[in-house]
């Protein structure tokens, strides 16, 4: 495969909710009122933010406490909606800023201010398929990441 990146148009604040309104209820997923508000709070995150922090930015929104599990199991549509996606290593989730668009996402996470930054190189991802592939494991939902430092705090 000579594709190395691929460009997305990214939609944003309520183009964004839209988009994933859309992918998610073509999925068969039902767009609650509960489900948009966690969605809206998760994008307007300028990082990967933990459920708890959701959880509690919805409870405040919400104007009612909303339980973290609740938070969770919501979460967890939303990745395998693919309108989300988990940080593995940090244990936090970001807004997929094209939910349209469904392949293997690169995090590039830095380890002295937090900030992560997502990278499409389907080249990468499929490299690391095909090797583990070799190997008989079969990858049902791959999370490549990598930690270091971003330009602004090398």
């Amino acid at each position: 495969m000579s594709f190395t990146a691929h460009q997305h148009r990214l939609p944003a604040g309520d183009a964004l909710a839209t988009a994933a309104r859309s992918v998610f209820e073509r999925a068969g997923g039902q767009w609650t009122s509960l489900r948009a508000t966690v969605f809206d709070v998760l994008m307007r995150f300028d990082r990967p933010a933990s459920a708890y922090e959701i959880t509690e930015a919805v409870s405040k929104a919400a104007g009612r406490r909303v339980t973290a599990n609740t938070v969770y199991r919501i979460l967890d549509l939303f990745v395998a909606g693919n309108i989300a996606a988990r940080v593995e290593s940090s244990n936090a989730y970001v807004a997929n800023a094209h939910p349209d668009c469904r392949h293997d996402c690169i995090f590039l996470v830095c380890d002295r201010c937090g900030t992560t930054r997502h990278v499409d190189d389907d080249r990468v991802a499929a490299d690391i398929r095909a090797a583990a592939d070799r190997t008989g494991f079969k990858t049902l939902r791959p999370v490549l990441e990598m930690r270091g430092l971003c330009a602004d705090c090398l």
